[in-house]
């Protein structure tokens, strides 16, 4: 492709950091496959930052920036319900992430940033598995909605359970779906 191997290679190591692909010695790259074990390790990472931001949020809510993001919020959450009522499974998606991007930008903490942009390919791959199910999108949409509500009404440890619950929802629904495969089988 006209350059040489060390940008390609220290390209190739960025994408490996990132979770895009994985690097095999000796053999080359492949692009990351969504397993178990990776979805399992990015929930539980999102389920610590994002419970420990609603909780911070929530002991916000009724300052000008904890007002801006309510704000903000709910227009995700209209943006959401758009995309889902013109089937539009991507921006559906996006809107999803960005939901989920302002809960932990609020904290203005680099690291809690970094390690979510780390995920994000990881949770695009989740996202795209739990909303094929049946129900799920209009489920997530439900969550979102009681999770405003919450914070909205300064209840921050329900924000913070519905959360979590919502976090859990793919290994849930990745689990009925192996079940169900193995009843077939």
């Amino acid at each position: 492709i006209g350059i040489s191997r060390t940008p390609m290679r220290e390209a190739l190591q960025c994408l490996s950091q990132d979770g895009y692909i994985t690097i095999i010695p000796s053999k080359g790259f492949m692009i990351r496959q969504l397993n178990e074990k990776d979805m399992k390790d990015s929930i539980q990472i999102r389920c610590a930052i994002e419970g420990f931001c609603t909780t911070v949020i929530a002991s916000q809510t009724d300052t000008k920036e904890g007002k801006e993001l309510l704000r903000s919020l709910k227009m995700i959450l209209d943006n959401m319900e758009e995309a889902l009522n013109s089937d539009a499974l991507e921006d559906f998606i996006y809107y999803d992430h960005q939901f989920h991007l302002l809960i932990v930008n609020y904290l203005h903490n680099d690291e809690f940033n970094q390690i979510f942009q780390r995920l994000l390919y990881l949770i695009h791959l989740t996202s795209q598995d739990a909303l094929s199910t049946e129900g799920r999108i209009q489920g997530t949409v439900d969550e979102h909605l009681a999770y405003y509500n919450a914070l909205k009404e300064g209840d921050g440890q329900k924000a913070y359970n519905i959360m979590i619950e919502h976090l859990m929802m793919p290994l849930k629904v990745h689990e009925k779906v192996r079940e169900k495969k193995s009843e077939k089988k």
